[in-house]
């Protein structure tokens, strides 16, 4: 097997190293990231609701942004919330402050009871463009 082409967002390389995982990898011209969440950038996580979410949406951009993409080139995207019929209203209110325009990416949406201290997950997969492709090769 090759190695994975990782990307890494700056400032957090530690933090994925720390826990053994990699936060984004390259392959056949997509971009598959980990689960995002609303954690500091010691890990630890951040108790509002709001600006937990808030800030997995920064930690995801942060990710696209280093392997040169935007929101825009998702194609799909899995959200895990613990206690759903308490937080998804909430939660959905702050996504068009992130999502853009139609059309949309898929989305699949799961309803979990344990996050390690999180309340929300963001994952997705998306279609690099052709300049990040090349210059990933």
């Amino acid at each position: 097997m090759s190695a994975r082409d990782v990307v890494f967002p700056t400032e957090r390389q530690a933090l994925y190293e720390r826990n053994r995982y990699s936060p984004a990898v390259r392959a056949n011209g997509f971009l598959f990231v980990s689960g995002q969440v609303g954690s500091r950038p010691d890990g630890s996580p951040e108790p509002e609701l709001e600006a937990q979410v808030r800030l997995a949406f920064n930690n995801l951009n942060a990710i696209l942004s280093a392997a040169g993409c935007t929101f825009e080139d998702v194609v799909d995207v899995t959200v895990f919330i613990v206690d759903p019929a308490r937080n998804f209203e909430p939660i959905w209110k702050i996504f068009p402050d992130y999502w853009g325009d139609a059309p949309h990416p898929t989305l699949t949406g799961v309803g979990v009871t344990w996050l390690y201290g999180y309340q929300f997950e963001i994952k997705v997969i998306a279609k690099l463009p052709a300049s990040a492709t090349l210059s990933a090769s």
